[in-house]
């Protein structure tokens, strides 16, 4: 029989976890069609890169990865965010072979296609029904929309992948059922507004196993929690919709996680960033959230030096952490986005001041970090075990998403392997991890 010679593309995933869902996507056809996936530059007949264009380190990022690859290898396809500044790559890389903006998986296959034609291979086109992913098997990113219809001031995530477009729930739930199936233990649903799910199409009824649903984030959420894996929410707007919810998670049927960007306390500032009930009293909403749920966990990111920002409405932040208790935070410097509204507001801050605030946000909740976690000393819980390692074991526990939140680090020899759930004894505590031992 005839080798067959196998084209092999590079590929480098860049940004978000809805970018990362995208990368996903397109290597499941790529694999399908017969293309190997490669890890470095020499090997591949050329390379794809999926971008991101959300901040302007993410966007040298990506032009650093671009050039790279030119270097490298010399074919390169561009996709994902920064993909829809095509003038933008162009004017600094005009030799790229074809440029795509994001989720545009035809596009990119179109290029693929044009560029490096891909011979039938019967056995190479075998690939798991769940797809290919690349996050570990344990734990998959379930995507449930594209794009966003709200349009803060600095976000340009709308001009890049458009407006809100949910997907149907039973497609949802037949991907969630297959990676279940395949050994999916926690999974993790994002878009850029999960509290909005449904509303671009009026919650209309879909079907799934025979059932009819009505489209929206209480039915999904609900029908996720009969399988037999964690359910964890993020990127949810402070919309009085979550309220919703939270039953469920306090009968434990999806996890007590809120993943909440509330972005700023102000009122004046959160008005001139345009956010979506920038008129709530989000310490009143906080305070009804863990009346509902006790154990709730919540997350949420924010942005220091916005525009405008007084040396006040910052105290005014830093007290709001203080009376939020917020769990998990992480915090950004404003940046100057091209094509970002908020660009044109006067009274720019100073890089200088930036950093000096971002510090000291950092510090208060660190500070609160650790208060929170010390009160975990002696309780057991828990946890789902992501590495094994010669005399440790690394995992998370139910308040503890990956990569953006602690780690539950237990000492010793063990049989397990990621994906696990054991209960731990919590011994030790810092800013931000836990340390203990398998509960007897």
């Amino acid at each position: 029989m005839k080798k067959i010679n196998t084209p092999k593309i590079g590929f480098v995933s860049l940004g978000c976890a809805k970018a990362l869902v995208d990368s996903e996507r397109i290597i499941t056809q790529l694999r399908a069609e017969g293309y190997e996936i490669v890890p470095t530059y020499q090997e591949a007949d050329l390379v794809i890169i999926n971008t991101c264009g959300f901040i302007n380190e993410a966007i040298q990022e990506s032009l650093d990865t671009i050039e790279e690859a030119l270097i490298e290898n010399g074919k390169v396809i561009v996709t994902g965010c920064l993909g829809a500044r095509k003038v933008t790559i162009l004017e600094n890389y005009p030799t790229v072979l074809a440029i795509t903006g994001p989720h545009a998986y035809q596009e990119v296959m179109e290029a693929v296609h044009k560029n490096l034609p891909a011979p039938h291979d019967p056995v190479a086109d075998l690939i798991p029904k769940q797809g290919i992913k690349l996050t570990p098997p344990h734990y998959a990113y379930l995507k449930i929309s594209e794009g966003c219809s709200h349009h803060c001031s600095y976000c340009i995530i709308p001009e890049l992948r458009g407006p809100l477009v949910s997907r149907p729930i039973g497609e949802i739930l037949h991907e969630a059922e297959n990676l279940v199936e395949a050994g999916v233990k926690e999974l993790l649903v994002i878009s850029q507004d999960t509290g909005a799910y449904g509303s671009d199409i009026n919650f209309k009824n879909d079907f799934y196993l025979g059932k009819t649903l009505k489209t929206d984030l209480f039915n999904l959420a609900e029908q996720l929690s009969q399988f037999n894996s964690w359910i964890r929410l993020h990127y949810l707007y402070p919309y009085k919709s979550i309220d919703n919810i939270l039953p469920l998670m306090a009968e434990n049927k999806i996890l007590p996680y809120l993943d909440i960007p509330f972005q700023h306390s102000n009122k004046r500032i959160l008005n001139l960033m345009q956010r979506p009930a920038s008129g709530e009293d989000n310490l009143k909403r906080i305070e009804t959230w863990r009346k509902m749920c006790p154990d709730m966990t919540i997350r949420s990111t924010f942005i220091v030096g916005f525009p405008g920002e007084t040396d006040q409405e910052f105290e005014e932040l830093l007290t709001f952490l203080k009376e939020a208790q917020l769990d998990r935070v992480g915090c950004f410097k404003y940046s100057h986005v091209k094509g970002a509204k908020a660009n044109d507001l006067p009274n720019y801050i100073p890089e200088t001041i930036k950093e000096e605030r971002l510090a000291q946000f950092m510090q208060v909740q660190a500070e609160i970090s650790a208060n929170k976690l010390a009160k975990k000393i002696g309780k057991t819980i828990e946890v789902m075990i992501d590495e094994v390692n010669e005399d440790h074991l690394v995992g998370r526990s139910k308040a503890d998403a990956p990569e953006v939140d602690g780690n539950v680090f237990i000492e010793g020899k063990y049989n397990r392997i990621p994906g696990d759930i054991i209960s731990v004894t919590v011994d030790q505590a810092d800013e931000y991890d836990l340390f203990g031992r398998v509960a007897e």
